[in-house]
């Protein structure tokens, strides 16, 4: 194979204080792959030798794969599934329809991602071979979370200080034929295929440098960026999958193998629901076929193994999800090794919550699982039987993702709101994408507050919120107001539902909830309107918002709740939204909850987190609390499972990303959330009632905000970590205790009424019916207070 000989220099790699690969990518690179196009679920092979005089400082490479690849450089694994589902926006103008994916390619022009992969570590001066496996789906579903090009392909570019490595003809390429392209048909609803690998052909140890590879083909050019179909490439912003590596399973550590199948289903225990891809190793005679799989019902994913005489190992590059792995492996087959191998969007460890009730702790944890196995090329309903982006159930994830993960999670729901706007038509953003343009009304309506708001709120994006603020404008403007005051849309979308909520069956207020959620947009809107100073909406946004608040309460108030048939509707869901939307004015919240809230439990989770915070907005923590361990008790108390359900007590996917009781107890049992954009300045406002201590970790986007809060009968603590960047307004909450001072630091700061200060750093913020209140700057605190 020819070399390719870089030479390297010094140079300066920054241009107008901008760091060189922060530039816009001037593609050289070809889109390369075997001869003919695709075909689905192919795996192909393509090897790269270079010569290099000496590693320069830092090496990135720009790459993207149609759809997934998996790179070696000198035979160390340097990405581990890397590229994502296509689509970040269309190429050009659709000719939209109902049913697009049964559309050929071309009628769907779609830009690609691209990544940057720093490649330095893996690089020596001399020889060197990158070697790059990559999988074609080649398909797409009703579900639309993928784009398909019609056309596999690869295109690396990096530079060497100066010097360019792209991909051409000068690559080499082989499809790799131990991978069957007829693996089993996974359902029309997941893109993802099953692997059937079978060990007889396999190319050998082809990623090693010392690998043959005479009998390769040339790559076949198929165009420079942006050719067609591929277009334009983004960059991806949402960082790189986190790799945790190859562990052993919890029941089959190292030292149980090597073992002798006896031809019984081997089931291996995971820690949690999680994602994972399968690893054997075996030694045992050719032909014999090793299914892998999971214990969850409506997994679709299974990898088959097919032996080669010897000593063999075999990872499945399909990642699959459950509690529980299953090898089937034929007696007599020797067992070397049995492990798994973890991807998570960001750090799992990121945010944390503990407290003195061990239910509510154990919640938290099976919710931040939920979320992580919810998560990957973008946030799904759910990880097994179709891993759909449906952005009502990102809404609720944005609840409390900012508690639980780091960057990566941020910038997986800027990928949600970016993709959901792009792909709008004729003024409807859908609520399933970004290929099929489904229009749920109030999935598309909570996202305005839920998903754009609160991302804005929580990280202070405010290119974000400007690209997607018109969007949102032009969807609210589909509707029309009636005579009696209240929204009608006369003309939905031609791929529209009128779906509120599952639940218990022939209890979903939908008008009232529609119309609840339209003013919840409507003031959401003006906020961001307000944030970017587009003071032009402003009037139009009075006028709807004043025009509905009166003819809401109007049509729907029945004295003690809101309902559209009084007869047939008293809606926990409905009632909720009315509180947290504003349209219910505080006198009404305990007619709302008492009558509503605590005794109706209809909704699913989906909406079940909104009731529990309008009973907390209400003032009934305690009830919400109550709520919340009689809906989840259940699912709490079964010590096998780590995820939630999609139903109420059980029932449809046991990991559902909808469910939030993570945001109650992050934002008003420990009380903390922001209250200006990216946590520039924050609250701690706790409402404990029974729990006597909670320590919270939150990753905001200005750092780790540590809280630490014990409560005793006469004494009431906080320990507080605050970064560089935010200021925190701490309550001390009078329902806990009445004091007769408070000091900071070791220092008396306020003592029977009166705030002394003497510690720099702190402020008196005056106090409430329920707090005293402290303005606190960064740094670490400890605050204490006493009674009698």
């Amino acid at each position: 194979m020819k070399k390719l000989l870089i030479f390297c220099v010094v140079m300066v790699c920054t241009v107008m204080g901008v760091s060189a690969n922060e530039m816009p990518v001037d593609w050289k690179a070809q889109w390369i792959w075997q001869a003919d196009d695709g075909p689905a679920n192919s795996w192909v092979a393509f090897r790269k030798d270079l010569r290099i005089v000496k590693v320069p400082e830092r090496v990135i490479a720009n790459i993207s794969a149609d759809s997934k690849y998996w790179m070696w450089i000198n035979g160390e694994l340097a990405v581990f599934e890397g590229s994502v589902a296509r689509g970040p926006r269309p190429a050009k103008p659709w000719k939209r329809k109902k049913e697009m994916w049964l559309d050929p390619p071309e009628t769907k022009p779609s830009n690609s991602w691209y990544e940057e992969v720093d490649i330095t570590a893996y690089l020596k001066p001399g020889e060197n071979t990158i070697a790059v496996l990559v999988w074609y789906w080649g398909r797409e579903t009703h579900k639309g979370t993928h784009v398909d090009s019609g056309k596999g392909g690869f295109v690396f570019q990096a530079d060497f200080n100066g010097k360019k490595l792209i991909s051409d003809k000068s690559w080499k390429v082989k499809a790799d034929s131990a991978y069957a392209l007829d693996s089993g048909e996974t359902g029309e609803a997941i893109v993802q295929y099953n692997v059937k690998y079978d060990a007889r052909k396999e190319m050998g140890d082809w990623t090693a440098p010392s690998f043959p590879d005479g009998d390769w083909k040339a790559a076949t050019e198929k165009g420079i960026p942006p050719v067609a179909p591929w277009y334009n490439l983004e960059k991806n912003y949402v960082p790189a999958l986190v790799n945790h590596g190859l562990k052993d399973y919890e029941n089959y550590p190292e030292s149980k193998f090597p073992f002798v199948s006896k031809g019984e289903t081997i089931t291996c225990e995971l820690p949690f629901n999680k994602q994972i891809t399968p690893y054997l190793e075996v030694e045992c005679d050719a032909g014999l076929e090793i299914k892998i799989t999971t214990d969850n019902r409506l997994n679709k994913i299974s990898a088959f193994h097919t032996t080669k005489k010897g000593k063999q190992s075999f990872e499945s590059f399909a990642w699959m999800n459950g509690h529980k792995i299953t090898y089937e492996i034929p007696a007599g087959v020797k067992v070397l090794g049995l492990k798994y191998r973890w991807m998570s969007v960001g750090d799992i460890n990121a945010g944390s919550f503990t407290c003195s009730d061990p239910f509510y702790e154990r919640l938290w944890w099976m919710g931040r699982n939920t979320l992580f196995v919810c998560a990957r090329d973008n946030f799904m309903d759910c990880p097994d039987r179709e891993r759909a982006c449906w952005i009502g159930d990102v809404a609720d994830q944005a609840s409390y993702l900012f508690y639980c993960m780091d960057d990566a999670g941020r910038k997986l729901l800027k990928k949600a709101i970016r993709i959901t706007m792009a792909y709008s038509d004729a003024g409807v953003y859908g609520a399933l994408g970004p290929l099929r343009l489904r229009e749920l009304p109030t999935q598309s309506l909570q996202f305005v507050d839920q998903g754009v708001w609160q991302y804005y709120l929580n990280t202070g994006d405010e290119e974000t919120l400007r690209y997607a603020y018109p969007f949102v404008r032009d969807y609210l403007n589909l509707w029309t107001m009636g005579a009696d005051g209240l929204p009608n849309r006369d003309k939905r979308s031609m791929d529209s539902w009128n779906w509120s909520d599952w639940g218990e069956k022939e209890t979903v207020d939908d008008k009232v909830i529609l119309d609840a959620l339209y003013y919840f947009a409507l003031t959401s809107a003006k906020k961001i309107a307000l944030e970017l100073g587009e003071n032009q909406d402003i009037a139009w946004f009075d006028e709807r918002i004043q025009t509905l608040g009166m003819a809401f309460d109007a049509t729907y108030w029945k004295g003690k709740y809101y309902s559209s048939n009084p007869k047939k509707f008293q809606d926990d869901r409905a009632n909720a939204l009315a509180i947290l939307s504003g349209l219910a004015r505080p006198h009404k919240y305990a007619a709302i909850v008492e009558n509503v809230l605590i005794p109706n439990q209809f909704c699913s989770p989906h909406f079940e987190w909104m009731v529990e915070e309008a009973m907390c907005y209400a003032g009934y923590y305690a009830d919400a609390l109550k709520r919340m361990k009689d809906r989840y008790q259940l699912q709490v108390d079964r010590t096998w499972l780590s995820t939630l359900y999609e139903m109420f007590p059980q029932g449809g996917s046991y990991n559902h990303a909808w469910n939030a009781p993570n945001a109650i107890l992050a934002k008003h049992v420990a009380g903390i959330l922001p209250t200006q954009p990216a946590w520039s300045e924050y609250q701690i406002m706790p409402n404990l009632e029974h729990i006597t201590s909670v320590k919270q970790v939150v990753p905001s986007v200005k750092g780790d905000i540590v809280v630490e809060i014990n409560a005793a009968d006469k004494c009431y603590g906080v320990k507080l970590v605050s970064p560089k960047g935010a200021t925190a307004i701490v309550g001390i909450p009078k329902a806990s205790i009445t004091p007769t001072f408070i000091g900071v630091n070791g220092s008396m700061v306020w003592k029977n009424g009166t705030f002394v200060g003497g510690v720099e750093g702190v402020a008196w913020k005056g106090e409430d019916e329920k707090y005293l209140k402290l303005e606190v700057a960064p740094g670490f605190w400890k605050i204490y207070a006493e009674a009698k």
